[in-house]
């Protein structure tokens, strides 16, 4: 069987749950993935991003439409994609009283394979993410970042060709999700293609190559994150005030130089740019001689929250 053009395809796809609000589930998803990339699925809670996985997991059968997963029909060939993806859930699926080595030991043997087998694949993954040396350790004293780790360890004890990564970071402190984001690149770039969800926009801004943005059941909107960041508009200038007052002449001032309209958000002006840097220093001088002293000005490119925010809103206007 030849390599299919998408890892991950899926075109047209609907789950509906019995008396679930308007927009839930999924209302005709279309996701095309290629192989060795990291694509970020991307919605607030109730896209429908945890539907979507589980139906390419084959853990939970869509009403219509197609989809298929390393080449094989999730419906009809349940079984061949289930042994070419890796499933790492919202929630560490360890046993907590078993330690580091035995949790991956026991998910090698559940996977079928032989137990010097399971043991060397164990090791090897304990090393890759960093775990050796808590190897022996309960995993009831691991931090959250490192039972996040042993948990893509273990989905990845048969080496999946696909890994589908479930909101990986719900719940850890900054310095846990960076554990997992590092462990996470380190996958894509060995050559393993991964979907991500998450509503963590900076989360996929870090890790993904393309982004999907999905709401209410359906992708509103797909590219890079520069793409995306461009839909937007050019620069953004940010003026943070030390006083309210300050505020309207700041737009007012700000106006001349915008490529769009200014936007106030308590004591912070944001100002879309053409030329960023002659915009910044004209900006500047207009203040001073309005005697406006800002706290903090900031030049900066438009972030995925801006690009989500004016993307469903679109949608909202279009219904």
């Amino acid at each position: 069987m030849g390599q299919p053009e998408f890892t991950i395809d899926a075109e047209d796809v609907r789950k509906r749950y019995p008396k679930a609000p308007e927009g839930t589930g999924l209302n005709g998803f279309d996701l095309r993935v290629r192989a060795g990339s990291v694509r970020g699925l991307l919605g607030p809670n109730g896209a429908g991003k945890t539907t979507a996985v589980r139906i390419l997991a084959t853990l939970l059968d869509a009403d219509a439409g197609r989809v298929s997963v390393a080449g094989f029909d999730v419906r009809t060939q349940a079984r061949q994609v289930r042994q070419r993806i890796g499933l790492v859930g919202q929630y560490a699926a360890v046993d907590e009283v078993l330690t580091g080595r035995q949790n991956l030991v026991m998910f090698g043997r559940l996977n079928h394979l032989p137990g010097p087998v399971a043991r060397r694949r164990a090791d090897e993954l304990l090393e890759r993410f960093s775990l050796t040396d808590s190897a022996t350790r309960s995993a009831s004293t691991y931090s959250g970042g490192m039972r996040r780790r042993l948990d893509l360890a273990a989905s990845l004890i048969v080496a999946p060709s696909v890994l589908l990564v479930d909101e990986p970071t719900t719940g850890l402190d900054p310095a846990a999700r960076a554990e997992v984001w590092e462990a996470i690149r380190e996958l894509a770039d060995s050559g393993t293609t991964v979907l991500l969800t998450t509503q963590y926009l900076e989360e996929a801004d870090r890790l993904a190559d393309r982004i999907s943005m999905l709401s209410a059941g359906r992708i509103v909107a797909e590219g890079s994150p520069d793409e995306l960041k461009a839909t937007v508009g050019g620069d953004r200038i940010d003026v943070v005030l030390s006083r309210e007052a300050d505020v309207d002449v700041t737009k007012v001032l700000a106006a001349r130089f915008a490529s769009g309209e200014p936007y106030a958000e308590g004591n912070r002006v944001s100002v879309p740019v053409g030329e960023r840097t002659r915009a910044l220093v004209e900006l500047v001088s207009a203040l001073n001689e309005a005697g406006v002293e800002p706290e903090d000005i900031t030049l900066r490119r438009p972030t995925l929250d801006e690009v989500f925010l004016k993307l469903t809103k679109e949608k909202e206007l279009v219904r």
